[in-house]
C-alpha cells in the first residue's frame, strides 16, 4: 500500500508526530516537512522543512513513496533516503549517497544549542515542546546564528560518511526532559516493528468486498496512524479527525470511530467514546473538542451517545456492568443539560443556540436565526432517555427508569406535535417558531426512531429518501436538496454528503424497516469513497473528495457501512 503524501500524512499509532508534503504558503515553501500534531494555534505544525542534499551539499529535488511503516525519498541521481517513525516520538532517518538538510522555522525565545557531544536541542515554544537531534552514523554541521534572545535560525546539514555512504540521524520530541539512550535498534528492525504493527491492526479490521479491499487498507492506515497518546488534556488514547489541520477529537465524531472499533478493539472503542465524558462540566456539558492542550467550550455537538451507545452494546459483550455504571451518571447528566439548560421558551423541546452546537455548522435549518428547534436534537434525545431507562434497570434503580420511559415517551409526543407539519418535518427559531428556510436532510435525522414514529410519517420520510434527484445521487444523500436554491456543491452542509450523515440515515432506514435502502446507499456512499479517498467530504453529484481528504470518521463510517451492509 501506498498513498500521497499531499493528501495523507505519514504517521503511526499513538504519536503526535507526522510528515506532509504541504504547498507554499505566505510563510511556508512547498516541500517535505517534519511535523507535530499537538494541539493549539500552529494549523499544520510544520517542524523541520527537508531537503535532499549530494556529496557537495547542493539540493537536489526527489520523489516520496510513503507506505504505512516507511517514506523513501529518491532523487534523479540515484540518491535515497529513508524514513521511519520508530516509536511514539521519535524520527528515524537513513541515507545513502546522499545528505538531510533540516531547516528549522524560529520564532520568538525558539533556540538551539549543543546538548551532547553528537546531538542538539531544538526548543520550539511555538509548538510546546524540544526536539533532540542526534547523529547516529556521518557527520553533522549546524548553522545557528543568536539573535539577543533566540536562534535566528536553525539549520543541521547530516551528510554521510565517506566511507560508507551513509548518514543516520534521529529526530526525538520530548516536552521536559531528554534521556539519552543506550542503544538504537537498527533501522531496518525499526521498520519492521512498525510493520508488524500496522499489519495487525489491518487483520482485525472490520472486512469488506474484496472490490474495497485497497480503500479498506487506507481507511485502515488513516484510523490507526491518526491515534495520538493520552497525554495533557487527553485522559486517554485519542482518535483525532486528521493529522492534517482537523487535529482535534469533536464531542460527535468519537462516536463513529467507536462505533468503527468496537468489534476488534472494545478497550480502545470504549476510551474514544467515555473521553469526553471524563472532561465533563458539572453542569453536565462535555466539551466542543479536545485536544492535549485545552478544550473548547464556546459550543457543543449533538446528544448522539444514546444511539452511539446502543449500537455498541448490541456488538459487544465488553461493555458490562462494570462499564454501564461508569457510563450512566454522565449520560444522565449530558441529557438533562440540553432539558435543563437548552429550553428557552420553556416548551419542552430544547434548542440548538448555534448551528455548530448541531453539528451541521451552516445547514439552512438555520437560515432565519438562532436558537433553533430542530427534530433532530428531539429523537437523539428520545434514543438516549430510552437507553438511561435500559441502563438504570439493569442497575437496579427501578424509579429512575420508570423516569428515563416516561422522558422519552413524553419527548416523542412534543415532538411530532411540534415539528410535524403538513406532512414533513421542520425546524423553526426557538420563541417564535417561525419555519427555516431550504430543504436540509438534517430534517431526515427523525427516520433514527423507526417503528417509534406512525407508519405515515415513516412512511413520508423513506419516500422523501428515495427519491431521486432530491438528496439521493449516484454518491448516496447530499445535505441539501440538489433542487434547493441553496444548495451549494461545495457549500459544506448546504449539499455535500458526509459520512456521520450517512451513517445516521442508513440506520435510520433500516430502522424503519427499509434495508434495502439502506443498502443501496451504502453501496453508493461507499463505492464514491474507493473512487475519492476518505475526505471529509464530497460533492454529492461528481463525488470529488472536499476539503480535509484524510479523515477518520469518514474512514470508519466506510469500514462500518460496508462491513453492515454490503457484505453477506
Amino acid at each position: 500500500m501506498n498513498f500521497d503524501l499531499n493528501v495523507v500524512p505519514f504517521s503511526r499509532r499513538e504519536s503526535f508526530l507526522a510528515i506532509s508534503l504541504l504547498p507554499e504558503a505566505q510563510d511556508r515553501q512547498q516541500g517535505l516537512y517534519l511535523r507535530t500534531v499537538r494541539g493549539g494555534d500552529d494549523k499544520f505544525g510544520e517542524a523541520f522543512h527537508m531537503d535532499m542534499l549530494d556529496e557537495s551539499g547542493q539540493i537536489v529535488p526527489f520523489q516520496t513513496e510513503a507506505s504505512p511503516e516507511l517514506i523513501k525519498l529518491r532523487s534523479t541521481k540515484g540518491l535515497t533516503a529513508e524514513i521511519c517513525i520508530s516509536d511514539h516520538r521519535t524520527f528515524r532517518i537513513r541515507t545513502q549517497g546522499c545528505g538531510i538538510r533540516l531547516t528549522f522555522r524560529t520564532a520568538a525565545y525558539d533556540y538551539a544549542y549543543q546538548a551532547a557531544s553528537n546531538s542538539w536541542e531544538v526548543n520550539s515554544f511555538t509548538h510546546g515542546c524540544r526536539f533532540m537531534l542526534t547523529t547516529l552514523a556521518g557527520d553533522l554541521k549546524m548553522e545557528v546564528p543568536w539573535d539577543k534572545i533566540k536562534s535566528s535560525y536553525v539549520i543541521a546539514d547530516f551528510m554521510p560518511d565517506r566511507k560508507s555512504g551513509i548518514s543516520e540521524f534521529a529526530v526525538e520530541e520530548f516536552r521536559t526532559v531528554w534521556e539519552p539512550r543506550a542503544e538504537w535498534d537498527s533501522f531496518d528492525e525499526a521498520v519492521k516493528q512498525v510493520k508488524e504493527e500496522f499489519s495487525l491492526w489491518l487483520g482485525s479490521s472490520l472486512s469488506l468486498p474484496e472490490c474495497w479491499q485497497e480503500s479498506r487498507e487506507l481507511a485502515a492506515y488513516i484510523t490507526w496512524s491518526c491515534l495520538v497518546p493520552a497525554e495533557g488534556c487527553l485522559t486517554r488514547p485519542a482518535m483525532y479527525m486528521s493529522k492534517n489541520w482537523m487535529t482535534n477529537i469533536w464531542s460527535w465524531d468519537h462516536c463513529f470511530n467507536a462505533m468503527a472499533l468496537v468489534r476488534h478493539d472494545p478497550k480502545l472503542a470504549w476510551d474514544q467514546f467515555m473521553i469526553f465524558f471524563d472532561r465533563q462540566d458539572e453542569s453536565g456539558l462535555i466539551p466542543d473538542f479536545i485536544n492535549d492542550k485545552y478544550e473548547l467550550w464556546n459550543c457543543n455537538k449533538p446528544p448522539i451517545h444514546g444511539w452511539t451507545l446502543a449500537w455498541m452494546m448490541a456488538r459487544t459483550d465488553y461493555i458490562k456492568e462494570a462499564q454501564l455504571r461508569e457510563v450512566y451518571e454522565p449520560l444522565a447528566k449530558w441529557t438533562k443539560w440540553w432539558f435543563r439548560y437548552r429550553d428557552g421558551d420553556g416548551d419542552g423541546i430544547p434548542q440548538y443556540n448555534h448551528g455548530n452546537d448541531s453539528g451541521w455548522d451552516n445547514s439552512t435549518a438555520f437560515n432565519n436565526g438562532i436558537p433553533v428547534e430542530s427534530p433532530d436534537l428531539a429523537a437523539f434525545l428520545i434514543l438516549q432517555a430510552e437507553l438511561l431507562a435500559e441502563i438504570a434497570g439493569l442497575l437496579g434503580h427501578t424509579g429512575e427508569a420508570a423516569e428515563w420511559r416516561k422522558l422519552a415517551e413524553g419527548t416523542l409526543d412534543k415532538m411530532i406535535r411540534h415539528f410535524w407539519k403538513d406532512g414533513r418535518f421542520v425546524a423553526c427559531r426557538s420563541g417564535t417558531h417561525e419555519l427555516s428556510e431550504g430543504d436540509s436532510l438534517l430534517l431526515f435525522v427523525p427516520i433514527l426512531l423507526g417503528k417509534r414514529l406512525p407508519e405515515k410519517i415513516r412512511t413520508a420520510l423513506l419516500e422523501g429518501l428515495r427519491e431521486e434527484g432530491r438528496f439521493l445521487t449516484g454518491n448516496g444523500w447530499a445535505t441539501e436538496s440538489v433542487s434547493s436554491p441553496f444548495y451549494n456543491p461545495d457549500g459544506y452542509w448546504r449539499g455535500p454528503i458526509w459520512a456521520p450523515s450517512t451513517m445516521l440515515l442508513v440506520e435510520g432506514a433500516a430502522a424503519a424497516g427499509d434495508r434495502e435502502l439502506a443498502q443501496e446507499v451504502a453501496r453508493r456512499f461507499c463505492s464514491m469513497l474507493d473512487r475519492s479517498g476518505m475526505a471529509e467530504n464530497f460533492d454529492a453529484m461528481t463525488g470529488q473528495g472536499l476539503r480535509d481528504r484524510a479523515f477518520t470518521w469518514t474512514s470508519s463510517v466506510f469500514l462500518i457501512l460496508g462491513h453492515e451492509y454490503t457484505t453477506t
